[in-house]
């Protein structure tokens, strides 16, 4: 079997900008929402997933916002995305699936946490971390975890990981540590560009494994002199951040592989929400009930 795992709050955040607006009976924004049902449902259509959790941001901020305080919040994110969240989960849920509604931790920990709950599992011969975010390329494991950008219909296993960002998966958090992240509200050390990093960290790994004289370095990088005494005056901001980057892999999820496998949709809240939606359409697409 394989396993999906979903972003919920990038296919939502996609449908939002990418789906006509609508307005339910109510006057309520609920574009994003009636298109991350269809989404989903075309996930199992036309994708073939047949295990299938989608994780979502049920909060915005989550323990990284006490570590640092410029790291991300709901801060200019648009009203009507936020107000979508609480019906998009619902929806979801409602078509069947493993909903994973985040508050403490991220979305992305709850997807690191089942890739590698599930990877461990003999039966599952792969994992796809459905999601394009760089975070997530930490959790790529061979070709046994890969990512999937689904827009685009690329797969990412680790060759490709190495190949877009020059390191292996597990240095991916120092890669984002020392250029930065804005989505994240990381800032990065000043002049780590995204070349010189992958240089160094290539050859390295690891940021604490980089030696403070630029003369010793064993990989020949412009600048590297002022490169070695920036990230050397910031080496505690560098290990926070990464800190910040790491994604954490004890998020306690409740469910096995067993419990993942779609078994149809809800047909009562299906139709409850689809006519708060306004959105008669919906059950006409689902091909299985319970």
């Amino acid at each position: 079997m394989q396993v999906h795992l979903v972003d919920g709050t990038y296919e939502l955040f996609r449908a939002f900008y990418g789906a006509p607006k609508t307005s339910a009976p109510g006057g309520a924004e609920v574009g994003a929402v009636r298109g991350i049902a269809r989404s989903m449902l075309s996930l199992l259509r036309n994708e073939g997933a047949t295990h299938v959790a989608v994780a979502f941001d049920h909060v915005v901020e989550s323990f990284r916002n006490d570590l640092f305080e410029g790291y991300k919040t709901g801060e200019g994110i648009d009203p009507e995305i936020l107000g979508q969240f609480h019906l998009a989960e619902r929806i979801v849920r409602a078509l069947g699936m493993v909903v994973w509604s985040m508050v403490e931790f991220e979305a992305d920990d709850a997807l690191a946490t089942g890739a590698a709950l599930y990877a461990a599992d003999e039966r599952v011969e792969r994992v796809l971390v459905c999601s394009p975010d760089k975070d997530l390329a930490q959790c790529v494991r061979g070709t046994r975890v890969v990512g999937v950008d689904r827009r685009r219909g690329r797969i990412v296993d680790e060759a490709a990981v190495v190949e877009r960002f020059g390191v292996s998966p597990d240095s991916i958090p120092d890669w984002l540590a020392l250029v930065g992240d804005s989505a994240d509200g990381i800032p990065g050390i000043p002049r780590w560009g995204e070349r010189s990093t992958s240089a160094v960290l290539g050859h390295y790994g690891r940021i604490e494994k980089i030696p403070d004289d630029a003369r010793a370095w064993d990989v020949t990088v412009r600048g590297a002199t002022t490169l070695a005494d920036n990230l050397n005056t910031r080496r505690s901001e560098a290990a926070l951040y990464r800190s910040l980057a790491t994604l954490r892999t004890d998020v306690p999820l409740e469910e096995g592989v067993d419990d993942l496998e779609w078994k149809g949709a809800l047909r009562d809240e299906i139709e409850d929400l689809c006519k708060a939606l306004g959105d008669e359409s919906l059950p006409q697409r689902i091909q299985r009930w319970r």
